[in-house]
């Protein structure tokens, strides 16, 4: 598909400094705030006011399906495929709940992003050595404090739309937390921005919300329990972007 020469310029000189500009606001209001409130909670309303400012500026249009099958106040994993950075601001725009993600531990080095991340009370992991008992201990830590994750198992942005493997570690600490999981399927980011390319583009997204799914309880949770887990959400996750991707 051809794409009109003027997103690039439109990009570099309009979108990027909007995007700049919100990122150094309201990354510096997000911070400020943790100093008065460790729960973070206002600083999610920074990343929720951020997200909503970037996708009106990008010129996207996000279509929620399923909300309904949630319950607000409640405690999730929310599991969804990734198709592009812009999937970040998708769910943090549109999923009404206070939530964290897990991010890679070099973010955290950000300026503003990174500190917000930090302060807000986010899960910053070393991939290259992952302290689980650590991870662990600060899941059990969001989960008593009423917050919900943002999960992306396949560990990497798909291409060409196609949901790849599901990891099973971030399972592994749902089994044994014992929390409810949220399959999502997001269809439609990645034409706003593909993977390895700096050029934005307007566009609809589409994010359905499945039916939760209890996490069976385990008392010692083995690698094909969470490998089990992982199949199931990702069978209902690959379906309706195959859905969603045809067109249906």
């Amino acid at each position: 598909m051809s794409i009109p020469p003027y997103h690039w310029w439109r990009t570099v000189f309009f979108l990027i400094p909007a995007i700049s500009v919100y990122t150094i606001v309201l990354g510096t209001v997000s911070v400020f705030s943790t100093v008065f409130d460790r729960r973070g909670r206002l600083a999610h309303g920074c990343a929720r006011a951020w997200s909503s400012l970037i996708l009106k500026t990008t010129g996207v249009r996000v279509h929620v399906v399923g909300l309904e099958r949630v319950v607000r106040h409640e405690t999730y994993v929310f599991v969804s495929n990734h198709q592009s950075i812009y999937d970040i601001p998708v769910l943090f725009a549109s999923l009404p709940f206070q939530l964290r993600i897990i991010a890679k531990e070099s973010l955290g080095r950000f300026p503003f992003l990174g500190w917000h991340l930090r302060r807000a009370g986010h899960l910053l992991v070393d991939r290259t050595n992952p302290d689980r008992a650590g991870i662990l201990s600060q899941w059990r830590a969001l989960v008593s404090d009423r917050l919900s994750l943002i999960v992306f198992p396949e560990g990497t942005r798909s291409r060409d739309g196609r949901v790849g493997r599901f990891r099973a570690g971030s399972f592994m600490l749902a089994l044994e937390a014992g929390l409810t999981v949220v399959p999502l399927a997001v269809s439609g980011s990645r034409h706003v921005m593909k993977k390895g390319r700096l050029m934005t583009c307007p566009g609809d997204v589409t994010l359905v919300v499945h039916d939760p799914i209890p996490a069976p309880r385990v008392d010692t949770p083995t690698v094909a329990d969470a490998r089990a887990l992982a199949e199931r959400v990702l069978a209902v996750v690959r379906a309706s972007v195959d859905r969603l991707e045809a067109g249906q």
